[in-house]
């Protein structure tokens, strides 16, 4: 049996998922509770390596290899992370997880939604979020954000209509999964957020 928590960020890139990821775990750890907090692709060393490889702006990979190394990544990340902090107890926060696959190559990049499936079977059968919060953003705000901030990784240099899928592929799924997937108005302001998550977060982390 699993003791602690498994909670998930979701988003198109700009939508601030990895901001109020921090804000969680600032609030949480002021609440004493023990936590995780991780990401995806890494969280491992092979993790991180792969990262590098998936997000080089100078690399041309085809979807379905992409698709493969997130699962690979993914894999070490549930055996060496996830699980064990789960064991313990722990309240693990990631920054994406295998719904980004989903919504990224399946949507995005149109790899097959049945190849998808086999590769989530094989790596975390028995696992998943007990919570994801995705939070959605119309694709032009949110790449107006990341132009903004910092320079594009090679998924946030994708055209549009690629975020239009993407966003698409989010919204389908958390129409399939209502329980467990929770769409946050991420053009609302930081506090009424912040107050969302607080409603959300509270009853499953104490």
């Amino acid at each position: 049996m699993l003791k602690g928590r498994f909670i998930t960020f979701e988003g198109v890139d700009g939508a601030g998922k990895t901001t109020q990821l921090e804000w969680a775990t600032r609030f949480l750890t002021q609440l004493n509770l023990p936590l995780t907090v991780t990401r995806e692709p890494g969280g491992t060393e092979l993790g991180e390596a792969l990262r590098h490889v998936l997000l080089d702006s100078g690399q041309a990979i085809h979807p379905e290899t992409e698709t493969l190394l997130m699962f690979a990544a993914r894999r070490e990340h549930v055996d060496k992370v996830i699980l064990p902090a789960l064991h313990r107890g722990d309240i693990v926060l990631c920054d994406r997880f295998t719904d980004a696959t989903y919504a990224y190559q399946g949507g995005g990049s149109g790899v097959d939604p049945g190849k998808l499936e086999t590769l989530e079977q094989w790596v975390h059968a028995d696992l998943q979020p007990d919570l994801t919060l995705y939070f959605d953003l119309p694709v032009e705000l949110a790449k107006k954000r990341i132009s903004d901030e910092r320079e594009a990784d090679r998924f946030e240099q994708e055209s549009a209509a690629f975020f239009d899928r993407v966003r698409s592929a989010y919204l389908a799924r958390a129409k399939l999964n209502p329980q467990r997937i929770r769409v946050i108005d991420a053009s609302a302001t930081p506090a009424q957020i912040n107050k969302l998550l607080e409603a959300m977060l509270l009853p499953l982390c104490r």
